[in-house]
């Protein structure tokens, strides 16, 4: 088995040449002997991979002695939800926003409990490889498997966190990017007066319209034109597996993540009134100035899903924003979904006469840069060179990668979980700074690998 397939946070790869039914038992195998117990859940996304794979993982899990619900095509949090909702370990295939030719699979512990590298996938790897070596655990166990439709269950559990009765028949635009969002979107919506236009809904994992990875401007092209030609109030744009969403306001401008994070940690403090609030260390400083001016307390974590789980659990808090689309909600078995982040946004809009592009306004504070990815020889010299660059000059700390704070404009590199490449994300008071402080590190980074490759030769 290619264990390169295991990432951070969960299995990815090319199908069939990285991943395919063979890898998917064993994995099935070693998931089912790492959580033990006698039952799992099983979802999978619209890939054309993604039923053979999650019946061959099922297969090894029952050679494991070990049975599986099988919940059948859903998204991410529908997933979650429904490992939370039964207590029980759960696994979805899914390769997200990646292309077509890419599968994977997200793992959790009963309730959602997160599994990273660090948690487990290790772990997991080790017993499939195991598996692999002993034809005879090979057999399949007096187990049953079952099948379950939990979208019903779902969409109650959706709507339950915000009053529909306020709810004004607001136009909304949605772009699933013929992802699951083309099965929960209009689920969720359905009989809320709503006036929803969704857009490439049909579930097909070859992506016809546009990649289903909504972080990337070009992929919100057909989104904007639709959110001005209908007059709509909001365009929400999903990506691959549903759990992520991007805003665009009525103007087809973006929102950021910091942004929406901002806007539903405001109407969390609304109600709940000193509440404790996650926000991710590439998120806006405008996040925990406003949630502290609102009366709550933010806390700064690193970027990754099992981090902010782990520390929402530690803290209480009953809200975390990352400003990559994945917003986690206490009352959701501290789970990340990009449907209950919208509900609290459509919420919002309900309450106000005001448009989206005047509500943002409060929340944007500063100019961001957006992630700007530099391949370099050696990621752990490079930030070497950057602290020693900058530590006589600024407050720097390394709660992920790096983060260099000048006060009034400050930045983070981080190394890519899976390639050899540098993350900088850059804040400053205004776009032409944020330039002028992006050309800066750029040629620090570049200076830095320079002299790495020279040490080399």
């Amino acid at each position: 088995m290619n264990t390169t397939i295991f990432k951070a946070y969960d299995v990815r790869g090319l199908v069939p040449d990285e991943l395919d039914s063979e890898s998917a038992r064993a994995i099935g195998a070693g998931f089912a002997r790492f959580v033990g117990g006698e039952t799992i859940v099983v979802g999978r996304d619209m890939r054309s991979s993604s039923l053979e794979l999650s019946e061959a993982f099922i297969e090894g899990a029952n050679a494991a002695g070990v049975s599986a619900i099988r919940i059948g095509l859903c998204s991410t949090d529908l997933l979650y939800f429904a490992s939370g909702k039964l207590n029980l370990p759960a696994v979805m295939f899914t390769a997200s926003h990646n292309p077509a030719q890419y599968n994977g699979i997200k793992m959790c512990r009963a309730s959602a409990g997160p599994i990273s590298m660090d948690t487990g996938l290790a772990e997991i790897a080790a017993l499939a490889e195991e598996f692999q070596r002993t034809p005879a655990n090979r057999g399949v166990a007096p187990v049953r498997n079952t099948d379950r439709d939990m979208l019903g269950e779902y969409v109650d559990h959706v709507r339950s966190f915000v009053d529909l009765s306020v709810m004004r028949p607001l136009r909304i635009v949605a772009d699933t990017a013929n992802g699951m969002g083309g099965l929960v979107v209009p689920a969720v919506f359905d009989a809320l007066g709503f006036d929803l236009d969704l857009m490439y809904g049909d579930l097909d994992g070859t992506f016809p319209n546009h990649p289903a990875d909504p972080i990337q401007p070009e992929n919100l092209v057909d989104l904007k034109a639709r959110v001005l030609s209908r007059g709509a109030d909001i365009g929400l744009a999903f990506d691959g597996d549903a759990d992520r969403v991007f805003l665009v306001d009525d103007e087809a401008a973006p929102v950021s993540g910091s942004t929406t994070t901002a806007l539903v940690a405001s109407e969390m403090l609304r109600r709940y009134p000193g509440a404790t609030i996650l926000y991710n260390l590439i998120c806006s400083k405008a996040v925990p100035e406003i949630i502290a001016e609102l009366g709550g307390v933010p806390i700064r974590t690193r970027v990754g899903h099992s981090f902010i789980k782990a520390t929402m659990a530690e803290s209480g808090a009953i809200f975390g924003g990352e400003h990559s689309g994945h917003y986690y909600f206490r009352d959701n078995y501290r789970a990340d979904s990009g449907l209950i982040a919208s509900m609290f946004v459509l919420s919002v809009l309900s309450g106000t006469s005001d448009r989206l592009s005047q509500v943002r306004v409060p929340f944007e504070r500063y100019a961001a840069s957006g992630e700007v990815n530099t391949k370099v020889k050696d990621v752990a010299s490079v930030l070497d060179f950057i602290q020693n660059a900058y530590g006589d000059r600024a407050n720097i700390d390394q709660l992920d990668g790096l983060t260099v704070d000048f006060g009034d404009w400050w930045f983070n590199v981080r190394p890519s979980n899976t390639e050899p490449l540098l993350r900088l994300n850059l804040e400053a008071k205004s776009s032409s700074e944020v330039a002028v402080r992006v050309h800066e590190v750029l040629a620090v980074i570049s200076k830095a690998d320079e002299k790495t490759m020279q040490g080399e030769e």
